[in-house]
């Protein structure tokens, strides 16, 4: 069933925000959701911390390409590991009001239940690695960048099916896209955004 339109805030360029958070099960029998990507745009939702919101959706559509999908943790990257996001935002609370959004059925939604290892790649930055100590060979398997690119890549081929069928939907009455910081105060990317990479 089509969603109403949302007005001009949503007419932006198809990028989303992809995040982790407590698993859970949204109803009995179904498996566990740990990971949500939703449209950038849903950042701009009355319902999510203002102008928190509209502040990291401005920081998220900066140099992207159209239908990319940016993790939270890219984002905590840029904003030199973390210490910039104070000046941007809460990204717990508006993270924990999307989610509530998500739940409630007023915003489309990706909702993954990721294996643990492909979970804690998009937890990390884009040149970060994730150790795991294999008992069976008694030895310790580093994935990086290349393993993390490829989740988000297969991550990209669920997200391309979904929205071939509808678009995912941000919510309504959004606030304007400039209800964030004045140009002047918003913080700039230290570094471009970590793309998925060709799909497998």
């Amino acid at each position: 069933m089509p969603h109403p339109a949302s007005g001009p805030a949503a007419r932006t360029p198809g990028v989303y925000l992809l995040f982790a958070h407590e698993p859970y099960h949204p109803g009995p029998g179904t498996r566990e959701v740990n990971t949500t990507v939703v449209a950038a745009d849903s950042l701009l939702h009355p319902q999510v911390r203002q102008p928190d919101g509209a502040r990291i959706h401005d920081l998220l559509a900066q140099g992207r390409q159209p239908g990319e999908i940016v993790p939270l943790a890219t984002l905590t990257h840029e904003l030199d590991g973390g210490a910039d996001w104070p000046s941007v935002g809460d990204w717990e609370r508006v993270t924990t009001d999307l989610l509530h959004l998500v739940r409630c059925g007023d915003c489309d939604a990706l909702s993954l239940g990721l294996p643990a290892i492909a979970r804690a790649l998009v937890c990390t930055g884009p040149h970060s690695h994730v150790r795991v100590h294999d008992p069976a060979a008694d030895d310790v398997i580093a994935y990086g960048p290349t393993e993390r690119a490829t989740v988000l890549a297969e991550v990209c081929v669920l997200l391309n099916r979904l929205a071939s069928q509808q678009p995912l939907w941000p919510g309504d009455g959004l606030v304007p896209r400039d209800a964030g910081a004045p140009e002047g105060d918003r913080p700039v990317r230290r570094r471009p955004g970590c793309r998925p990479g060709p799909h497998r």
